[in-house]
């Protein structure tokens, strides 16, 4: 690949298909880049001593993708030097020891892009509408993968500024 052809970009999915740590890396390559950092989060078998058969994730899809856009912005103007970005989050059914976030970061040098993916899933757990549901042998207990009270302060911010603005 030309270097002049590798502009930065971002790679976002959220899909109910397997995830690939292959293709997720993959995505992010660069000639430029010493460095390809990612996270993968997978779903463990066990949640406050009880026994996990699967988790399962809604998303609020077009938020979503929207949220962690703004979350990849933030990382760029951080961490100037990452060249690609690439989150993808599974939705549905997800059984253990599978994954169901991906994130890699490329960049001229490690710390930039191991201190971005550490960026990108705190923040992606904290502010992206993708909620989690666990399935034990004995219940449903559904979780959130982020904060109501923060949201309802996001939203609430952004209704006042449009309402504001208009």
């Amino acid at each position: 690949m030309d270097e002049s052809e590798d502009v930065p970009k971002d790679f976002i999915k959220l899909k109910s298909e397997k995830l690939s740590v292959d293709e997720v890396s993959e995505l992010v390559i660069s000639p430029c880049c010493g460095a390809v950092s990612l996270f993968i989060g997978t779903t463990r078998n066990n949640f406050e001593g009880k026994k996990v058969i699967h988790l399962e994730y809604e998303a609020y899809t077009s938020m979503a993708e929207t949220e962690i856009r703004k979350i990849c912005r933030d990382v760029r103007q951080k961490w100037p030097s990452v060249k690609h970005i690439a989150v993808h989050h599974r939705l549905g059914v997800v059984p253990v020891t599978e994954a169901s976030v991906i994130i890699a970061v490329s960049s001229p040098h490690r710390v930039e892009s191991l201190e971005a993916v550490m960026y990108c899933i705190n923040t992606l757990k904290a502010s992206v509408p993708i909620w989690k549901k666990l399935k034990d042998k004995e219940t449903d207990i559904m979780c959130l993968c982020f904060h109501w009270k923060q949201w309802a302060a996001h939203l609430s911010e952004r209704i006042l500024f449009t309402l504001f603005m208009e």
